[in-house]
């Protein structure tokens, strides 16, 4: 039962991330393909007149945090046969790196520093999680080689992001390094409720 509870939690809160950033970019104030292409997703959740469904994105940033950190300490960490200290450590980095950056907008110069630490919290220490997690499990099957691919390309997306900060694509790259572990979290509830 822990399992499948575990698993709807990864589900909606990846599925609900998904929505919420599409509304929010089909209202921000650009053409949805130049806000996907040529704007942070952080620029979706500061309040003001370019994105007035700030609240949605940030409301999403909150509840994957959650959803990790739940679905995580609940049931998915009886999965793992090593490592789980550094997995639940890189899980509670993971999910208040989210939290703070819905909750910490970008834009600020007062709290911009926060908002930024919270977000390489979240892409840095969320691919680095689920690195460890592939290589963390008793077998080593189709889900944990998925598991691994998508960190590799995660924190090479955010190797090439922190590097290219003022590059004309750099939101290309964040939004990689971030839907890896959009893409993790919806695989692990699948995951969770087929085993």
């Amino acid at each position: 039962m822990k399992r499948k509870v575990a698993g709807f939690v990864f589900i909606i809160g990846s599925l609900y991330y998904i929505i919420a950033e599409a509304i929010s970019a089909t209202f921000f104030n650009a053409s949805l393909f130049n806000t996907y292409v040529f704007h942070t997703i952080s620029e979706l959740g500061i309040p003001n007149g370019n994105s007035p469904l700030f609240w949605l994105m940030n409301s999403a940033f909150v509840l994957i945090g959650l959803a990790v950190i739940f679905g995580n300490f609940y049931s998915f960490k009886d999965y793992l046969v090593k490592n789980r200290i550094v997995v639940l450590i890189l899980t509670l980095v993971t999910g208040f790196g989210v939290i703070i950056v819905g909750l910490v907008h970008g834009g600020n110069p007062l709290t911009s520093g926060y908002h930024t630490l919270g977000a390489v919290m979240a892409i840095l220490g969320g691919n680095a999680l689920i690195v460890i997690i592939s290589r963390s499990m008793q077998e080593f099957s189709d889900y944990q080689k998925a598991t691994l691919v998508l960190g590799i390309i995660g924190l090479a997306a955010f190797w090439v992001m922190f590097f290219s900060l003022g590059n004309i694509f750099m939101p290309v790259y964040e939004r990689l390094s971030v839907y890896t572990l959009i893409v993790w979290i919806f695989l692990t509830g699948v995951y969770l409720l087929r085993n």
